[in-house]
């Protein structure tokens, strides 16, 4: 039995009943005024204690971090320091963590290509390619070169290259997908019965786009379940019933039509999870 615990944007809690891991972690979810008057923000560690709790966060091994944006990575050195679990990252990843105060010796930076054991699981990381730009996440491909310290502003949460994670754990083969987007032939060889899809993007791309992205995603890693992530509103809080994303960001209509009517097509099926629910795989 593996669980699946969703968190909303692109974080998942895996755990095995011995060994839990954590896909990025951003469970502060600052209100969208605060990104656009530069309003200094800070991890809400009561929630964070709260969600612990709850969820019986208490055999926490590892966090690995897709990429550094705020709504992927501001509360892991919380989590990390919190429940004694070490980060995987990129650069970015590290000086955010460092300026978390984890321990260096907590701290491991990846590589393109690198697998990890945790426990009964293999986590291999994938370079990948984050979704087209925003006015909320237009400084793709900087990174943060310093240790970040909170309180700052969420635009100092550089995107710091992005990846990809494939998971595999006894028979089980998982891919997730934060960013909607691909990179040409970079699936091929990799066959995962569920992959969590990042799907907030869809929308800004014309039929040939979107036809390519499932082809390049879903049809060539064989996936017999979509999952969507990356598609609520990341700017309101967990503790109120889960909003979609605005309208002038993302249409979550055409989102979900659009990828139920692929999944239907190709007899896939498809799974909307809503926020801090599980399902086991």
């Amino acid at each position: 039995m593996l669980k699946v615990t969703f968190f909303g944007t692109t974080v998942l809690l895996f755990d095995d009943g011995k060994d839990q891991i954590l896909f990025d972690a951003h469970f502060t979810r600052p209100h969208i005024q605060k990104f656009f008057k530069k309003e200094v923000v800070r991890t809400d560690t009561a929630l964070c204690d709260r969600i612990i709790k709850e969820h019986n966060i208490n055999r926490l091994k590892a966090i690995f971090v897709s990429h550094t944006h705020h709504d992927h990575v501001m509360d892991v050195s919380y989590f990390a320091n919190r429940c004694g679990a070490r980060v995987y990252g990129s650069k970015s990843a590290r000086n955010v963590a460092l300026g978390g105060h984890v321990k260096a010796s907590h701290i491991e930076v990846f590589e393109e290509g690198n697998c990890y054991t945790v426990g009964d699981y293999k986590i291999t990381v994938m370079k990948a390619l984050h979704s087209k730009p925003t006015i909320i996440n237009d400084n793709l491909g900087e990174e943060i070169t310093e240790p970040l310290y909170q309180p700052t502003i969420l635009q100092s949460y550089k995107e710091g290259g992005s990846y990809d994670f494939y998971v595999e754990h006894g028979d089980k083969k998982i891919l997730i997908h934060p960013s909607c987007n691909y990179i040409e032939g970079k699936l091929e060889g990799i066959e995962a019965d569920t992959v969590f899809l990042g799907v907030a993007g869809i929308t800004k791309m014309d039929d040939v786009e979107t036809k390519a992205f499932f082809k390049e995603t879903v049809e060539t890693i064989n996936a017999k379940l979509v999952i969507p992530v990356h598609w609520d509103n990341f700017f309101s809080p967990l503790e109120k019933p889960i909003e979609n994303m605005p309208e002038y960001v993302e249409r979550l209509d055409i989102v979900f039509y659009e990828t139920a009517k692929y999944c239907e097509a190709h007899d896939i099926s498809f799974l909307i999870q809503y926020p801090c629910t599980s399902i086991e795989l």
